[in-house]
């Protein structure tokens, strides 16, 4: 017996991470392949005619071997991945396709789809139920079921061939990271703090090389170089390592990448679409590309003085020390915007990490959502994990039942890839015993390690990150759906980021952050003038970091709103695409599109803009907090029953409306980055 064979049932279901082993994983999946074909054919076969419980909520039930499987094996891969995982994964990934586009391009199956499709009754079900079908039918669609046969043909073999291009490109960008190494002495650390100084000699020793210093491509090594390292040199040196990633070489991605877009591109006109952008938007909330370059737009022209004003003052700013003559370039910007943030707001990053101490930052944001919505996080010793790093909590309501499990996962290492996410080895759903089945929520993060002198201190961005993802967990927490894919963070693509951006809101309230920011020595809060400072700074920097994420949106539009096969340069093509949003002028031989995980292997094609459309709700959303107090009960309350605990189950604007009663705008936005005036001063008070 495999022991994925059945559920596990010890610890609420926690995961033996400790009994699994590598070579557990590809019989595993082979079994229950089999076991879920022999479900679908169950559906298939059965006598009765079709209805909405033996047809979709039996699809929804079926391949449940499946999903427990898979539910540890992609997480883990992500996180812990070695070279016989990775093995793997090659050798799987193309069954699992095919295995899919056989059962969505089952033409006795779909007709039975369609069937209840076209005999439902709407007053029989509940929102849920119809949700329900209209994904399964569009599921349906979009794979090809309504083809004639030579084009589902074609969809199954392209699809197959997209599945293994993306995993590839992950692949490549993984092991291109790893690869990378910059080695520094005593004298290359002009600039840096004690903190990174000494996390650069670690780094070095784990290699054996003492007295040397060693700086990767990491967000922990990489971001603090960029910013505090007064060596220009090196710090061109670190950019265009990090900005070449995969753009040659053994792990180039350039190939792939224009594979990749002509091959959804090809789906889409398989599936009656001029691009793939219509073919993926028409389930979001955006709809269409005219909504989405409409919202760049306006973004573009409301923050484009504000840009222009932030450059022209750090041009200024370095001027004055580096001569009248001084062009900033993009691997100076983090140096001198982070010594003009100094200077206007009298305080540095590094003077906040003492606060910040992971385990006081871990109270802090689980005791966010204790004061919001009342949960509990109970740390779980007898959950097993997979890798030491890996702290469990037992999560309780405001009843104080169980509600699920959160794994954490906070270090970088070799074997796991770069940035920060929410996934879940188990979805929220009720079984067919009417159990309500808990959710096994994970967070994953590439957060600074601690040192032999010093425990994690985080800077001010990566709680801001942590805070972030903690919004996806809840909303995968507190899911209460009757249906897997439908609970938790199973929504729109454009609208999954609006609890994880709203928990950002909390990082710049005084209240907030006396609760738990704590000097890891002395115990001591942020004195009132530098969180003052800290708040106040919160505006610094909006429309660069604005444009920024509107490159990456235009980038991730252009190659989806292909309407002909590209076969050109990936260089001055991304150059080209991001030219309405540029800050910089190109650089030679850098690009973006080559390592961008989001859109090429992360599921984020033709739906990178939802950061900002995200972003444009959750700025709404605060705003009404901030109206009515930041820890309102009642507010909290209406934000937990019509969104957080809804997932999927109804359109993201019928929930959104239901808790704010009107329709988001970019007004609230424009007001938080102080491009608006503000209706009153709460969001700046310091107590």
């Amino acid at each position: 017996m495999n022991i994925f064979d059945k559920p596990f049932t010890v610890n609420h279901g926690a995961i033996p991470f400790d009994k699994i082993t590598n070579a557990d994983f590809e019989p595993a999946i082979e079994e229950a392949l089999n076991r879920h074909n022999d479900e679908i054919k169950q559906i298939i076969d059965n006598p009765e005619a079709p209805s909405f419980q033996n047809t979709v909520v039996a699809l929804e039930r079926a391949g449940s071997m499946l999903s427990r499987v898979l539910g540890v094996f992609y997480p883990w891969l992500s996180a812990n991945a070695n070279d016989e995982l990775l093995a793997i994964s090659e050798r799987v990934m193309p069954k699992l396709t095919s295995h899919f586009n056989e059962i969505t391009l089952n033409e006795k199956l779909w007709n039975r789809v369609r069937s209840v499709h076209e005999n439902f009754n709407p007053e029989e079900h509940d929102t849920e139920d119809a949700m329900l079908l209209k994904r399964t039918r569009d599921a349906f669609i979009n794979s090809g079921a309504a083809l004639p046969a030579d084009k589902k043909e074609a969809y199954k073999k392209l699809s197959n061939e997209l599945a293994q291009l993306s995993l590839k490109f992950e692949q490549n960008t993984l092991k291109e990271m790893a690869r990378i190494e910059v080695w520094l002495t005593a004298d290359d650390l002009e600039g840096l703090p004690e903190s990174a100084i000494e996390a650069a000699s670690m780094a070095a020793k784990a290699k054996g090389r003492e007295g040397e210093y060693l700086i990767t491509l990491r967000a922990p090594s990489y971001q603090p170089f960029m910013k505090y390292s007064s060596r220009r040199d090196l710090r061109e040196k670190l950019y265009m390592l990090y900005n070449t990633q995969c753009t040659q070489g053994e792990f180039s991605n350039c190939d792939i990448i224009q594979q990749i877009a002509n091959k959804r591109l090809e789906i889409a006109r398989i599936l009656g679409f001029d691009c793939y952008a219509d073919y993926h938007l028409k389930d979001m909330m955006a709809e269409k590309q005219e909504n989405v370059f409409n919202m760049f737009t306006q973004l573009q022209d409301a923050y484009r003085p504000a840009l222009d004003k932030e450059m022209r003052e750090l041009r200024d700013f370095a001027r004055q020390t580096e001569g009248d003559d001084y062009e900033i370039k993009p691997w100076d910007y983090s140096y001198y915007a982070n010594l003009l943030k100094n200077k206007k707001f009298n305080f540095n990053d590094e003077q906040l990490r003492p606060y910040f101490e992971l385990n006081n930052v871990i109270r802090g944001v689980f005791g966010l959502a204790t004061r919001l919505y009342g949960l509990t996080f109970v740390p779980n010793q007898e959950a097993p994990v997979f890798h030491p790093d890996m702290l469990v909590y037992d999560v309780l309501d405001r009843n104080k039942q169980f509600l699920g499990m959160l794994y954490t996962d906070f270090f970088p290492r070799e074997t796991k890839q770069s940035g920060a996410w929410m996934t879940g080895f188990r979805d929220q759903y009720v079984d067919e015993r009417n159990h309500d089945v808990r959710p096994l929520v994970s967070l994953t993060m590439n957060f600074t390690k601690p040192t032999e002198s010093k425990p994690s201190l985080l800077t001010l961005n990566e709680v801001r990150t942590f805070l972030h993802e903690f919004g996806h967990a809840l909303h995968g927490l507190l899911s209460r759906c009757r249906y897997a894919s439908l609970s938790g963070t199973s929504v729109e693509r454009d609208f999954v980021e609006m609890p994880s951006q709203f928990n950002e809101n909390y990082l710049f309230q005084a209240e907030y952050l006396n609760s738990f920011a704590r000097h890891y020595i002395t115990g001591e809060p942020i004195p009132k003038d530098l969180l003052s400072m800290v708040i106040k700074s919160s505006q610094f920097g909006v429309a660069y970091a604005c444009f920024r994420q509107l490159s990456f949106g235009r980038i991730d539009m252009a190659w989806h709103t292909l309407t002909q096969p590209f076969h050109g340069d990936v260089f001055a093509f991304e150059n080209e695409a991001a030219s309405p949003v540029r800050v910089f002028a190109p650089i030679e031989g850098c690009a973006m599109s080559p390592q961008f995980g989001h859109i090429f292997s992360g599921g984020y094609a033709a739906g990178y803009y939802g950061y900002k459309w995200a972003e444009m709700i959750e700025a709404d959303a605060f705003q009404q907090f901030l109206d009515q107090g930041i820890f309102n009960p009642e507010t909290a309350q209406r934000l937990e029953q019509n969104i957080l605990t809804r997932g999927g189950s109804e359109h993201p604007m019928t929930l959104y409306r239901r808790f704010r009663g009107s329709d988001p705008t970019i007004r609230a936005l424009l007001i938080r980055d102080g491009l608006l005036p503000s209706p009153s001063d709460n969001r700046c008070q310091s107590e």
